[in-house]
């Protein structure tokens, strides 16, 4: 299976696709604002201590405070404040921690008010976004995370992941991270450690606490709600969790952001440079990996399943819902349950898909179709099982009940992905009337000949909807051709699948558009001035 990872630059952000053959299996958009992602750890303040709740509310900056329960102080919590405030006011202060007398640990089943105060200030780190009105969920076992490794502080634990089932691979890596890990410090080794060499391993344990090094400095002069240290972007997280053989190509449209990926893979996988490529072409990068079109279907209301039958999705306040439909697919089986069974494996491959496209966590329920057979029903289980074990996040299964009805719940760290797919018409703006659409080449030849001969403009490009497109551009002597005989000079032309047949942009030399109706007021205004 090939995996391409696709980044385009906008405006507002950055737009993330991972490809797996040619199918959108996740997307996500890094916006430029967002400054409270999964990670990172700040110098909050103590707001409101609720004891009926037995958590605090915490200031970290954001409009809401965030929430911070006490069983997610970890036990060494009086440790950590400890070193906090040696930080803040010892000047020979160090990030190493072998030198710190650890305090008692606390009670796992004590209260939040005999640990933290009002105004006091607490190191934490954000573990769930901020979501609809709710703010950043807060966690006081700080971790940070790297590509084979999770370093964490004030702990002398090494666990390895479970994925890892071989016992001796299990042993070697636990006896060689005992062996390189400093004192104080505390590591998970993740499920991309298996096999590694020791030099691969301390290179990434040595990058975290350089990390964490850099944070140490950080705090000495924090002030509070100030970020100590940062994740990385979303991109990056991405290939440090997903980067490996199977990776065909990286795709970046942005010279600036290729550099900084190219560094990062630099320094986590040299041997994978080679498969970073800088997007250059004309057309827009999401419509020339046919991006655009699968975000489009796979984002409404009704998804369509390959092969017939098509998924119902609904969100509630309290949950998802997700309905399975057999379309025309109920005619090409011989029976009703070899149908329900044809269609509902079909099905759970494309809920699995919609879960990490969407990001959708909390409680989903999913009603299949109906089917007699305990055995069909658990083949479906087992689909679904297998297709979330290439999640990131983690989720849990149940079996289909005799309802037909199968419960899943996915851990829900950021905002469900939602790109709108229901779109007032750009040809009549929702009226239900549209002007003779045969009148757009006349505006563009207008404005064409308007804009070369009036204005002196050079490098002309035009965006169109394929059919005016090929208008254009068809025939032995194109209209376009024409162009160059009567204005010589050369007018680019682009197909846009998201403009209205009736739409079309003009773009300068410099990539900027040329608002027409501005040009032709300047115009109108010179002319106005002479007369």
């Amino acid at each position: 299976m090939s995996n391409e990872l696709i980044i385009n630059s906008t405006q507002d952000g950055e737009r993330i696709a991972l490809l797996q053959d040619k199918r959108l299996v996740e997307f996500h958009h890094e916006k430029k604002d967002t400054n409270y992602i999964v990670g990172d750890i700040f110098l909050g303040t103590v707001k409101k201590v609720m004891p009926g709740l037995n958590a605090a509310f915490i200031d970290i900056g954001y409009q809401k405070d965030a929430f911070l329960h006490y069983h997610d102080l970890g036990a060494n919590i009086k440790t950590l404040n400890k070193f906090v405030k040696v930080a803040q006011t010892q000047k020979n202060a160090s990030p190493k921690l072998n030198q710190l007398k650890f305090e008692p640990e606390i009670d796992k089943l004590g209260k939040i008010a005999d640990v933290l105060k009002k105004g006091q200030q607490l190191l934490v780190q954000i573990v769930k976004e901020p979501i609809s009105t709710k703010g950043p969920r807060l966690s006081c076992e700080i971790s940070l995370a790297g590509r084979y490794l999770v370093l964490v502080p004030f702990s002398n634990t090494v666990s390895v992941s479970k994925k890892i089932v071989s016992k001796d691979e299990r042993t070697r890596l636990k006896r060689l991270i005992t062996s390189i890990k400093p004192e104080n410090f505390g590591v998970i080794i993740r499920t991309v450690a298996e096999g590694r060499d020791v030099a691969e391993l301390d290179r990434d344990l040595r990058n975290m606490l350089t990390n964490w090094e850099e944070g140490f400095v950080t705090l000495k002069t924090a002030k509070p709600c100030d970020k100590v240290i940062g994740e990385l972007g979303r991109s990056s997280s991405i290939l440090r969790d997903l980067l490996n053989e199977s990776f065909d190509s990286i795709v970046v449209d942005d010279v600036q952001l290729y550099d900084e990926i190219k560094t990062y893979i630099g320094s986590i996988a040299p041997d994978k440079l080679k498969i970073l490529k800088q997007y250059t072409g004309k057309t827009k990068t999401f419509e020339h990996y046919h991006i655009e079109k699968q975000l489009k279907a796979a984002f409404g209301k009704t998804v369509t399943i390959p092969g017939g039958g098509y998924l119902v999705i609904e969100h509630t306040e309290a949950l998802h819902v997700i309905d399975v439909n057999s379309g025309n697919k109920s005619n090409t089986e011989t029976d009703q349950e070899a149908t329900a069974l044809n269609v509902n494996m079909m099905a759970a491959r494309e809920v699995a898909r919609q879960l990490r496209l969407r990001d959708i966590g909390g409680i989903i329920v999913v009603d299949f179709i109906d089917m007699k057979s305990p055995e069909n029903r658990q083949k479906v289980y087992e689909v679904v099982k297998e297709e979330l074990k290439r999640d990131r996040s983690k989720s849990t299964v149940l079996p289909i009940s005799k309802f037909g009805l199968m419960q899943i719940t996915r851990q829900r760290v950021r905002p469900e992905q939602n790109i709108v797919t229901g779109e007032v018409c750009p040809t009549c703006g929702g009226t239900g009337k549209i002007s003779a659409s045969i009148l757009v080449t006349d505006e563009i030849e207008a404005a064409v000949d308007d804009l070369l001969v009036s204005h002196n403009q050079k490098g002309l490009t035009i965006y169109l909807h394929p059919f005016v497109y090929d208008y254009y551009t068809k025939g032995i002597v194109s209209k376009q051709m024409k162009w160059f005989f009567k204005y010589f000079r050369w007018v680019s032309l682009v197909k846009d699948t998201s403009l209205g047949i009736t739409d079309f942009k003009v773009m300068d030399d410099r990539g900027e558009e040329i608002e027409l109706r501005t040009a032709f007021a300047e115009e109108s205004a010179v002319q106005e001035k002479e007369d």
